[in-house]
């Protein structure tokens, strides 16, 4: 057997066990979940790590999150074909590798440069185009390609972030871990008529996002 047939084995096990057996139904989801190669997203040394059921870290203190979140936070945008998303946390960009497969336009705001260098050389490495990734601020959203149908938050914050919550398109959803810095719960935001609905979607734990809208940290005192 091949490396490739190893991981190609390895990533059908993952979502048979790890998601779709755990409850995730959208085969879209379940789809892109089976293409996109995620060891490719990860550092080396934690290849043979990529599929198991964890977080694992990526350097600068982040992580890529367990397979199943992934999954969860993804099947919840409700994604469409024609849809624009904007990704708060490009991480190692195996996120917007997936968002990208289900949708139209995806911008992916990173803080850290390194971390989006390695995200877009992760992302060419896989074959994967279509996303743009910037550097800058992820609590202030992006505003030159707003509104947006979609937004998901891969940092978790005290709140959800309120420029996020106005580049949010009528009708559109949003995804964020909201919380402590040690544990959160995870929100479904949904804007309709100016307004938003919260949907709570269970306890999940993820590294604080840092900004002006969010947790305070290196330049943001």
């Amino acid at each position: 057997m091949t490396e490739t047939d190893l991981c190609r084995d390895e990533r059908e096990e993952m979502v048979e066990f790890q998601i779709r057996a755990r409850g995730v139904r959208d085969q879209r989801v379940l789809a892109a979940m089976r293409k996109i190669p995620r060891h490719l997203f990860v550092p080396k040394g934690f290849e043979r790590a990529a599929y198991e059921d964890r977080p694992l870290p990526i350097g600068e203190g982040q992580t890529i999150s367990q397979p199943y979140i992934v999954a969860v936070m993804t099947e919840q945008l409700e994604l469409k074909p024609q849809d624009r998303v904007l990704e708060i946390g490009t991480g190692s960009g195996y996120q917007a590798a997936l968002l990208v497969e289900l949708a139209g336009t995806v911008i992916s705001v990173e803080r850290l440069r390194d971390l989006a260098d390695r995200a877009q050389q992760n992302l060419a490495r896989a074959g994967v185009t279509g996303v743009r990734v910037v550097v800058g601020d992820g609590t202030q959203g992006y505003s030159p390609e707003a509104p947006y149908n979609a937004i998901i938050v891969t940092a978790a914050s005290p709140d959800i972030p309120g420029p996020l919550i106005e580049q949010l398109a009528e009708g559109g959803r949003l995804i964020a871990p909201v919380g402590p810095r040690d544990c959160q719960d995870l929100i479904k935001l949904v804007k309709r008529e100016g307004r938003v609905e919260k949907i709570p979607l269970g306890g999940v734990c993820f590294v604080p996002l840092i900004g002006q809208f969010g947790w305070r940290g290196e330049g943001y005192p």
